[in-house]
C-alpha cells in the first residue's frame, strides 16, 4: 500500500516543465490571470510586450492558483494535488510558491533574503549587511558593501539578487555575474566597473610598468612637470611626476590612478 502511495506522488517526475525548472504544475499569473510554466517564463514573455505598461514581473508569493500538469485540475497552492495525488514538486516552498523537480540542487529557502536559494542551507549564510546569502567561505572574508546584491549586474544589467547565475563577490565587495566577470577579465579589464578598483592582484603588472618608466625618458619640457592624481585602490591623492605610461601613486605603489584638480588649500 505504501509502496502504491509513493508511486503515485512520483508519477511524472522530471518529466514536466519548461527551461527553467522541472516541475509538474503551472502557475496562473495573479497579475494578469494567465498561466504559464513559471515566473521566469511570465517575466521573459511580458518583457518582449511592445507596450512598455504591460512589462511587468510576477510576484512570486502573490501565486494563488496552480494547475497540475499531469491530470489538468486548477487549485489552490500546495504540494500535492488534490485531485490526482501527484507531488507537483519534489520540493515545495510555500512561502515563494516555488515547485521544483530536481531536489539535487539543494533548494533551501532563506528567511532574511525572502526567497529560496540553491546550494544547500549548510553552504551558506546570510550577511546582514550585504543583504544575500554568499557561500560560508566568504565568512569574515569578502568586504561587506551595503545591499550588495539587490542592484543590477554591470554589465548585463540583469537584476543579481534573484537572478538564476552565479554571481561572484569582488575585493572591492561589488558583485556581479561570474560569467561576465570572466568575461572582463578576458578582455583585460581589471577594475570594478562600480568603484574603479582593482579586482585582482595587479602588483607584476605594476612592476612591469615601474621598469617601462625607468627606460622610458620623457622629453625635457616634461620632464620636471607635476600633476595630481587619485588613487582608485587606496583613495589617496598625491602629487606624482608627470609620466606619458602612467602615474604611481605614493601611498600603496598602484597605477590605478587618474588625474585630479590641485587640491585647493583653505585661506
Amino acid at each position: 500500500m505504501e509502496g502504491s502511495v509513493n508511486e503515485r506522488l512520483d508519477f511524472g517526475k522530471t518529466e514536466y516543465g519548461c527551461k527553467h525548472y522541472r516541475r509538474r504544475c503551472r502557475i496562473r499569473a495573479p497579475c494578469c490571470n494567465e498561466i504559464y510554466s513559471c515566473r521566469h517564463c511570465h517575466n521573459e514573455e511580458a518583457s518582449l510586450s511592445k507596450n512598455s505598461f504591460d512589462r511587468h514581473e510576477l510576484v512570486r508569493q502573490d501565486v494563488k492558483q496552480v494547475v497540475c500538469s499531469v491530470c489538468d485540475t486548477e487549485q489552490s497552492v500546495a504540494q500535492v494535488c488534490t485531485n490526482c495525488g501527484v507531488k507537483m514538486g519534489e520540493y515545495f516552498c510555500n512561502i515563494c510558491k516555488f515547485f521544483d523537480d530536481d531536489a539535487e540542487k539543494q533548494q533551501f529557502h532563506c528567511d532574511d533574503c525572502g526567497i529560496c536559494r540553491v546550494g544547500g542551507r549548510e553552504n551558506f549564510f546570510h550577511c546582514k549587511k550585504c543583504g544575500s546569502c554568499y557561500a560560508v567561505g566568504l565568512r569574515d572574508n569578502h568586504l561587506c558593501v551595503e545591499n550588495s546584491m539587490r542592484h543590477h549586474c554591470p554589465i548585463c544589467y540583469e537584476y543579481l539578487f534573484d537572478s538564476l547565475k552565479d554571481t561572484v563577490v569582488m575585493k572591492c565587495g561589488h558583485t556581479m555575474h561570474q560569467e561576465c566577470y570572466h568575461e572582463m577579465i578576458e578582455r583585460d579589464r581589471y577594475c570594478c566597473p562600480i568603484c574603479s578598483k582593482s579586482v585582482v592582484d595587479m602588483s607584476s603588472v605594476w612592476k612591469r610598468i615601474d621598469e617601462e618608466i625607468e627606460a622610458s625618458i620623457m622629453p625635457e619640457d616634461y620632464r620636471y612637470r607635476k600633476v595630481w592624481i587619485l588613487c582608485n585602490d587606496c583613495n589617496d591623492t598625491t602629487e606624482v611626476n608627470f609620466h606619458i605610461l602612467g602615474h604611481k601613486c605614493g601611498h600603496c605603489n598602484s597605477y590605478n590612478t587618474r588625474s585630479i584638480a590641485p587640491p585647493v588649500l583653505p585661506q
